[in-house]
């Protein structure tokens, strides 16, 4: 009951000085929003980066040659993905890729994109779903026939609305094929690459009337999660030393990523870089709360007679205490309100600008709401104590 009466008072006065109550509470909003927004925006740039990475496949080694600088670097081809295959224990699929970058054509229209070539098993590798349509059959891809499945940009820009592309003849450059499939909408590949802007060919069909020979530019290896991916990669580095014919302390002419260890690096130096930023950000909290502490001084002052009076008739001084105390933690946890509302917003329009996506971490709002909660404990608890300790005499000749 005294609480709510207590509750009633607080509110009461806040209300007598709306505007000085707001501009008071500012620094909260201003605090509360900023790091709600900059936490909120640093998942989402997380979410991004792990989306590009989950592109490529999870458990996955990509394996890719290097160049030295003196000379061009040297390829792999059908032998090493064969040799990885069937010598590393572990090994799921293996599959060699290559690519070009060709003008398609269809219907009138023109569109640059690139295509790739590989076969069923880099689709598994990788996760690479098809929407519509089918993958490629052992006859299509022991031939070297020419059928295509299309990205979603790709069918977007060339095709029309609507209608399937499926059966449609699409000629990339001097190349017909027909279409066969559509891929499932990708996003932003590895490298900064639409990974939608592509057309997929039978690996021998784009080594044969693209490339011109049978390199393959990089292979992608998908391991049993059960196995330990670092024993998978010594075996991987140590075959392919072998292969490659490379000497005890010769430098490896080839890299090897593992999508995993990618995925926690990504993640621990967002997540570090996510928090020191917020712990920037909350700067401006504490900053709210002292002008929270200089207002209450103010209107200690600016009270005294009434607090005088309060005390003359036999008010307690935990009650003046508690009356000052509760309309801060009221001012911060209205600053706090409406710091959410606004990081909620900014947020939206922010991930949208910048082209990632919204995470909503219900934690986060909460424990902003709370942390400005006790903000008005914290800096309140003064102001609040020396108006309890006023002499009632004092306080009513105050003028």
């Amino acid at each position: 009951m005294m609480f709510g009466a207590t509750l009633l008072l607080a509110m009461r006065e806040i209300r007598r000085h709306l505007l000085r109550s707001f501009l008071t509470t500012l620094g909260i909003i201003i605090g509360v929003a900023a790091v709600i927004t900059m936490v909120t925006l640093g998942r989402g740039v997380t979410a991004s980066v792990q989306d590009q990475i989950a592109s490529l496949g999870s458990d996955v080694f990509i394996i890719f040659p290097l160049n030295d600088g003196r000379t061009p670097p040297r390829p792999f081809d059908a032998d090493d993905v064969r040799a990885v295959e069937m010598q590393i224990a572990g090994v799921l699929t293996v599959a060699g890729n290559v690519s070009a970058d060709v003008i398609a054509f269809h219907n009138g229209q023109d569109w640059n994109t690139a295509v790739r070539g590989a076969d069923n098993a880099f689709l598994t590798a990788q996760s690479i779903a098809i929407d519509e349509g089918r993958a490629f059959t052992q006859a299509e891809m022991s031939s070297g026939q020419n059928v295509c499945i299309v990205g979603t940009k790709v069918h977007e820009a060339i095709f029309v609305a609507g209608v399937s592309p499926l059966g449609e003849e699409l000629r990339l450059g001097n190349v017909p094929c027909t279409v066969i499939g559509l891929f499932e909408e990708r996003g932003q590949g590895a490298a900064d690459q639409d990974a939608d802007n592509v057309v997929m060919m039978p690996l021998k069909t784009v080594q044969r009337r693209f490339t011109g020979n049978d390199d393959l530019q990089y292979f992608v290896v998908k391991y049993d999660a059960a196995y330990s991916s670092a024993n998978i990669q010594d075996a991987l580095v140590g075959l392919l030393r072998e292969r490659r014919l490379l000497q005890p302390g010769q430098s490896n002419d080839f890299d090897i990523v593992d999508t995993a260890q990618v995925n926690d690096a990504v993640s621990n130096v967002t997540g570090v870089l996510t928090a020191v930023v917020a712990a920037i950000a909350a700067i401006s909290l504490i900053v709210g709360g002292i002008g929270i502490m200089n207002i209450m001084l103010v209107s200690v002052t600016e009270r005294t007679r009434e607090i005088g009076i309060r005390l003359a008739i036999g008010a307690l001084a935990r009650e003046v205490r508690l009356q000052f105390l509760t309309e801060a933690v009221v001012l911060c946890c209205f600053g706090g309100l409406v710091g959410i509302g606004l990081a909620l917003g900014l947020s939206v329009l922010l991930s949208a600008a910048i082209d990632i996506p919204y995470v909503f971490d219900p934690a986060v709002n909460v424990g902003s709401f709370l942390f400005s909660a006790v903000m008005g404990v914290i800096f309140g608890y003064y102001p609040a104590h020396r108006a309890s300790q006023l002499d009632p005499i004092e306080a009513l000749r105050h003028e």
